[in-house]
């Protein structure tokens, strides 16, 4: 407690200098860009800057103290999420942040709402947690192709939001756009609503598991998720490079004892191609120690999915030459 409010206090100072990455007394700040407080991604950058961070005067990692980068002072500074964080890291107001997989990879190659404005300054340092595709029916709902929501009240989510980009993406590899489903531009909440009471055929939703709404739904009206085949699996990577195949295990929401094939769009670690190869390698090496292991297994649910086996899933930009190194020495490349 008393660490955090050392860093909430640097925070305070930190912002009010104009170097991108300040150095103070043997110090060195690193701004890790996250979401609004009541997200996951702001405890999840909280939890990375406690482990990476070592400030001077701290006792060493074989003493029992820090096992982060000396003299580094990592902080998380809340922010509108993905979009904004691509855009400070790319315009140099923060030295990393975290995004979903769809937006680094759209920011870097233009396209999108990025289209004609790539942030070729944007690098991966990992991936850290990943966020499932639902498509979310009726309890007793089946349907046992894609094909099958032709003609159907189908939710896509809300309009502008990541999930729909990525959905109509994903519907458009299989034939399916606006002019052959009847569209519902619905939040999370607002379409497991709509299928309780049978306004909805069905609803996509891209979120971490599990998704309140749908634990809500799963508890007191029922439903099912779709497993997509392994021939839909591949079309959708293919469509959305950024995905990668992944299961919802059964038992995850109430009534869904089956495992749902699936994909999932990673949120991942982005940092600035200005900063140096070393710190950022200093930095990858210890977002991966055993002791920040510990600390990401005792702290939030989604630090807990953050592996190392899982660290270069959905990638599709250039790695930080520093994390680079790292990954290669630890046998992830070759």
């Amino acid at each position: 407690m008393q660490f955090q409010k050392l860093i909430a206090g640097i925070t305070v100072v930190a912002s009010l200098m104009l170097t991108p990455l300040s150095e103070a007394a043997g110090m060195q700040f690193f701004r890790i860009g996250s979401g609004s407080a009541g997200g996951s991604y702001f405890p999840i950058a909280g939890l990375i800057a406690n482990a990476i961070s070592n400030p001077p005067g701290s006792r060493p990692c074989d003493q029992g103290r820090s096992c982060g980068v000396p003299g580094l002072v990592a902080m998380a500074q809340s922010s509108n999420a993905s979009v904004a964080n691509a855009t400070a890291v790319q315009n140099g107001q923060m030295e990393s942040g975290l995004a979903i997989a769809g937006i680094v990879h759209t920011a870097f190659n233009g396209e999108g709402r990025f289209e004609g404005r790539a942030y070729d300054k944007i690098r991966v340092i990992a991936n850290l947690f990943p966020e499932e595709l639902h498509l979310v029916l009726p309890e007793g709902g089946q349907i046992t192709s894609l094909a099958e929501l032709k003609g159907k009240r189908v939710g896509i989510g809300q309009a502008g939001s990541g999930t729909q980009v990525a959905i109509l993406n994903l519907l458009s590899a299989f034939g399916i756009d606006r002019s052959n489903i009847d569209e519902a531009e619905l939040n999370n909440s607002q379409s497991a609503e709509q299928i309780a009471d049978g306004q909805l055929d069905a609803y996509f939703y891209v979120s971490g598991t599990p998704v309140a709404a749908m634990v809500q739904l799963s508890a007191t009206r029922g439903m099912e998720l779709y497993s997509f085949t392994e021939q839909e699996l591949q079309t959708i990577q293919t469509a959305l490079p950024y995905y990668y195949a992944t299961v919802i295990p059964a038992g995850t929401y109430e009534g869904v004892e089956y495992d749902v094939q699936t994909v999932a769009g990673g949120a991942q670690w982005m940092v600035s191609s200005d900063v140096s190869e070393q710190l950022v390698y200093d930095i990858t090496k210890a977002l991966w120690n055993d002791s920040t292991r510990k600390l990401f297994s005792n702290g939030h649910p989604k630090a807990r999915l953050i592996q190392l086996d899982t660290a270069l899933s959905g990638v599709t930009i250039p790695l930080h030459p520093g994390a680079e190194k790292y990954y290669r020495e630890a046998g992830l490349l070759e």
